[in-house]
């Protein structure tokens, strides 16, 4: 994770100051921490926390390297450090610390303050905040405030014992400063986790140390019994004490450097980023919709053999529930009648289904599929009508899609509008002359070349004759939805591929579903007139009576987390404008 994590103090002399920071670095260490190894300080410590590997070792300057880099520092002037190194953490000549991440090959460095100017500054200004300005109630506690400029902070306060300080307490806090806002707010629960171990691990030490100090010298006793004076020239230098002194830890900071080595390495690795080509669709969206249901459903049941015939399921893509009749006793299970219709389907393409039906007898079928009028087929040959509707669900979004593949009696069309029947199922006869549905009869063909084979290693079609009629069959001259025209021009261009032709088909769903979402807002939100919706239908390029149909079909597509969603976040405003 690209962040510093550093340990500030409020000093009663010289306001906020940076103890202790640790920085990660993806190119060589900076010049103060380039050295070889101390030869007294030879000593690795390998650390295994939380599954992380890092060798943890010291680093020395040489002389004139310490040197350059006091001179050229951008850290305070010793003037304004407190005597007693109750603003300091490492000595003058201290190294610093360098861990080793072995998987990453990333180094983290600790030290006072980072050596690039423009850290220096980021780190001191969110210092400086954090102790003063940015504090939540009670002045301990983590709180979150930055910018695009100065970066973001998740800035936690504490107070540790001290019994020499005024109030017998000192003010500190742990800041984690990055760019990148949303990856900090998400990391917000586990920097806390963290960040309140390791401060509660701090005043744990501080206490123990303050009350053997009150056993030995009660310090308010003392200071009750002294003459009034200016508190400042009573502490003598001793109340700025170093957090190592007030622990009583001499390893105080290299604790924390391999705790916040840890903790960058651990908020890095425990989030990781996602590519997403963009918002999902509402194909996505009703797809795990039903999934959940399903879920839902599948836990419900007891463990008996009913288990075995749900009423819905999900095939190989899953890509949609497919709807199974249970009265139907002709059709094997849907899992495995899909698994088998791929190796014998028969219909490869919308394409390969305009070539075997014919150009005008594949338009009144899709007119009526996008329509959302009932599609009838009648065969023997189950893996013919389930190809059939493989095929012609494409031309529509998921949640329009109801299928019952193959049933011994008809159903009516608010159960399914893709319906497989045998060929003895008697359909009523106000179904048959209804504007509202269309049958195709796969009958024997009369001619065994009425249709060419056009794949050889499938099942051909040249034994079938196919007729497709309706009670409202589509005139030739009728101009039809937008889409349909789209889809015809895509299918009747041989240079696109198959391939190709499904990405249209997408794109061109995607493309109606936005005008669908446009209107459903329009109209069942925010409740316009019919006038204000015709204009808006205008502009889309959807006021014919073909695409105002399709629109209102197609809004039955919907997602229900889009249409609750819609509805939650755009009349509430409206609410509380009405009750103003």
């Amino acid at each position: 994770m690209n962040a510093i994590v550093a340990l500030c103090h409020f000093c009663e002399l010289h306001g906020p100051r940076t103890l202790f920071c640790t920085e990660v670095l993806h190119s060589p260490l900076p010049q103060g921490a380039s050295s070889g190894d101390v030869s007294g300080q030879n000593e690795q410590a390998e650390e295994e926390e939380g599954g992380i590997q890092m060798s943890s070792r010291i680093r020395s300057h040489s002389p004139a390297e310490g040197a350059s880099a006091d001179s050229s520092s951008p850290g305070p002037k010793k003037s304004d450090m407190c005597e007693a190194s109750g603003c300091r953490s490492l000595a003058g000549g201290h190294p610093g610390y360098v861990s080793h991440d072995k998987e990453t090959s990333i180094k983290y460095v600790s030290h006072q303050h980072p050596n690039h100017p423009q850290l220096f500054s980021i780190v001191r200004q969110a210092c400086v905040r954090s102790l003063s300005c940015e504090v939540c109630p009670g002045r301990e506690g983590p709180i979150f405030f930055g910018d695009e400029q100065h970066g973001f902070v998740f800035s936690h306060t504490f107070f540790i014992k001290d019994s020499l300080a005024r109030g017998f307490q000192r003010w500190y806090s742990i800041i984690t400063i990055m760019m990148d806002r949303i990856y900090l707010i998400n990391s917000w629960p586990f920097l806390l986790g963290k960040i309140r171990g390791i401060i509660d691990e701090l005043q744990g030490k501080a206490l123990k140390v303050f009350e053997a100090e009150q056993y030995g010298c009660p310090q308010r006793a003392q200071r009750m019994n002294t003459a009034f004076t200016p508190f400042l020239h009573q502490r003598n230098g001793n109340a700025a004490r170093s957090l190592t002194s007030l622990t009583n830890d001499e390893n105080l900071w290299a604790c924390l450097h391999t705790s916040f080595a840890w903790l960058l390495k651990a908020c890095g690795s425990r989030l990781t980023e996602k590519l997403l080509e963009g918002a999902p669709t509402e194909d996505t969206l009703v797809q795990m919709e039903k999934l959940a249901d399903l879920k839902e459903e599948s836990e419900g049941w007891d463990g008996s053999e009913e288990e075995e015939k749900p009423s819905s399921q999900p095939d190989v893509e899953g890509q949609e529930l497919t709807k199974c009749s249970p009265e139907t006793s002709l059709m094997p299970d849907c899992s495995s009648w899909n698994v088998a219709h791929r190796r014998l389907s028969v219909f490869r393409s919308l394409r390969h289904m305009r070539q075997v039906l014919g150009a005008s007898a594949f338009r009144m079928l899709a007119w009526h599929v996008l329509m959302g009028n009932q599609v009838i087929w009648k065969a023997r040959d189950m893996d013919l009508v389930q190809s059939a509707f493989d095929v012609l669900r494409t031309m529509l979004p998921v949640g329009c899609v109801r299928i019952i593949p193959y049933s011994d009696q008809y159903e009516e069309a608010y159960r399914c509008n893709f319906l497989g029947l045998s060929p003895h199922v008697q359909i009523p006869s106000h179904i048959l002359s209804s504007e509202f549905a269309v049958l195709v009869e796969v009958r024997t063909a009369t001619r065994s070349s009425l249709y060419p084979t056009l794949f050889d290693d499938e099942q051909s079609l040249n034994k079938y004759e196919f007729v497709v009629t309706s009670g409202s069959p589509v005139a030739a001259d009728r101009v039809g939805p937008t889409i349909l025209n789209k889809i015809e021009a895509a299918l009747t261009n041989q240079n696109l591929s198959v391939d190709v032709v499904d990405q249209c088909l997408v794109c061109l769903k995607e493309e109606w579903m936005n005008k669908v979402k446009v209107l459903f807002k329009f109209t069942k939100v925010d409740s316009r007139p019919k006038e204000d919706t015709q204009k808006l239908l205008s502009i889309l390029g959807a006021a014919e009576e073909d695409n105002v149909k399709l629109l209102k079909f197609w809004m039955t597509g919907l997602s229900k987390t889009y249409k609750s969603h819609l509805m939650s976040t755009v009349r509430s405003p409206t609410s509380s404008e009405s009750r103003n």
